[in-house]
Order: C-alpha cells, then structure tokens, then sequence
C-alpha cells in the first residue's frame, strides 16, 4: 500500500472542506483517461501546443543548442510523449547530440514511454527516470551539458499562484547559469471554450475523476459508490482558474481503512485547479524569478503558449 496516498487521502477528506489531490489521478486507469481526454474535440489543450511544437521545431533546436553542441532534454511529466516525439524525431533528423531525460512519478507511463520509443526512434539516447522532479532534476545539476527542460500540456496551471512561484523558484535553484526551461501556459480566452473542455460531451473527464474515488477502493480497501458523486467543473474569468470538484449527490457516509468518512448532501470535494494566464502574467513570473524569456511561441488560435526561458 502506498502509505503518502493513503495519508493525503484521509487528510483531505477529513479537513474543511474536503479535497483530494490531482497528482493521484495517474494510475494504469487514469493514464489511459487522460490519453482519451487528449484527443477529444473540446480539449484544444494538446492539439494547440502539438501545433506549436510542429511549426517551431527547427527554431526550437536552434535556441536548445544556442552555442553548445551537446544538451539534456529534460521533460518533466512526460506523459505518452505525443508531443516531445515532434521534437525528438526532428533532432534525432538533425543528427543533435543530445539525451532526453523523461521523469514521471508513474513507472507505468515511462516504461510505456521507453518501448514506443525504442519502436519509432531506435536511435534516439533515453534515460528515464522515476521520481520526484528536483530530487531527480539535481541530480542532473553538474552534468558537464547544458540541461534544457520542458514542463508542456499547461502543468504549471494545476498549481496555485503562489505555489507556482514556489516550483518555478525550485526549478531556478535546481539548474545551471545558462540552462533553459520551455514551460506550456494555456492563455484565457472565450470562457465556453474553456469549460468545455473540462466537461466532454462524452463524459471522459468526468470518468477521469471519479476513478479516484475506484483507485481509492482499490488501493485503500474504500468502500465509494461512484455512482452517488457528480462531476462539476466551474470557471471564474475574473481570475483565470478553472476549478473541478466531485459533489456528493446525497447524504452519505464512506469507510476508508477503517475510518467512517461524512458526506452531507451537495457536499463539494475539491479535486483540481487549472490557472489560465495572459501574456504579462508570464513575463511577470519569469522576471520575478531571474529568468530571462528568450522567445514566445504561440498556436493560430492565440489559445496557447510555449515559452522558453534561461537562467
């Protein structure tokens, strides 16, 4: 049993008011959702950055290389590696000298990850690694190339402001002078389209939620009826946070190893956030940081933005 799940899943259902945590959405069933989530029509999230990466790949290299020949592709979260791919298949066409450095907290996704490679890019370097970011990330620190690491698919919006902060000011203390960061940062736009993203027609987002509350059955010997929670996504343009909760859809009560867990009727638990920004956001964050942005790239729509940044 994983004891920090079962110890944040308790804490969180037993505060005021209750919340789980996104990072556990990503077991076997949850990574196969979110793959699902990724081609719907309503998530232009990947299509926008995928569009991005395709156009600006050869730019994209040339500022990863800058003077230096040789550099670590660090990607954090790395996912299925739909989009990286683009990036990997272009500088492995380049004949770069470069490794690419996938860490993900799921062992499940990077072993996935390694064999589509090894498939598609047989002679690409890959040295993935299982673990928390910076603990892995400072490891890498003096290593004699430059590291250049990517945070895609807008992450950096499932954090709060002030904890995105922290995590950028992390990142900064964990790389080298003249190390670059390539973060994803979903822009505010029409607020309909927004939302719908977060509620599919087809219901996968909503599924991709409530399987917490199965992988809590499953791991934790809970006892949820899933059936008896709701879905419910909001957005708030005023602030730019999109935030998913589960609402409890009647007075209930719940066993999680052996502790008696309340639920009143239209009780909310917090389950998500995903920050948009606007562009002066972004330069903000960087230059409160030390950062210094090198470029901007944005999709046709105007919905996303990639944006590297160096140390």
């Amino acid at each position: 049993m994983n004891k920090q799940f079962a110890k944040d899943v308790l804490e969180g259902l037993n505060a005021t008011p209750k919340r789980l945590s996104s990072q556990y959405f990503y077991d076997e069933k949850g990574d196969a959702l979110f793959q699902e989530i990724m081609k719907l029509d309503e998530y232009y999230l990947t299509r926008s950055e995928f569009e991005i990466i395709e156009t600006n790949k050869e730019q994209m290299l040339q500022i990863f290389k800058g003077d230096e020949e040789q550099f670590n592709l660090i990607e954090f979260g790395a996912g299925d590696g739909y989009k990286t791919k683009v990036l990997l298949s272009a500088f492995v066409q380049a004949d770069t000298d470069f490794s690419y450095i996938p860490i993900d907290i799921s062992g499940n996704v990077l072993s996935l990850l390694s064999e589509s490679l090894e498939k598609e890019l047989p002679d690409l370097n890959v040295k993935p690694m299982e673990g928390e970011y910076f603990s892995v990330l400072k490891k890498l620190k003096n290593t004699q190339a430059k590291n250049v690491v990517l945070f895609l698919g807008s992450n950096i919006g499932n954090f709060r402001y002030e904890q995105a902060m922290e995590f950028l000011e992390e990142l900064y203390d964990s790389l080298q002078k003249g190390d670059l960061v390539m973060i994803g940062f979903d822009l505010k736009k029409d607020p309909d389209v927004i939302i719908n993203a977060y509620n599919d027609k087809e219901g996968v987002t909503r599924s991709f939620n409530l399987n917490l509350l199965d992988r809590i059955n499953n791991e934790l010997g809970g006892n949820f009826d899933v059936s008896k929670f709701e879905h419910w996504p909001t957005y708030d343009p005023y602030t730019g946070t999109t935030t998913s909760y589960l609402v409890s859809a009647q007075k209930q009560k719940v066993e999680i190893m052996d502790q008696a867990i309340e639920f009143d009727e239209w009780e909310a638990v917090h389950m998500e956030i995903s920050q948009k920004y606007n562009v002066k956001d972004v330069e903000s964050m960087a230059s409160k940081v030390g950062f210094v942005i090198q470029n901007n790239f944005y999709d046709s729509k105007g919905y996303f933005l990639n944006s590297i940044w160096k140390k």
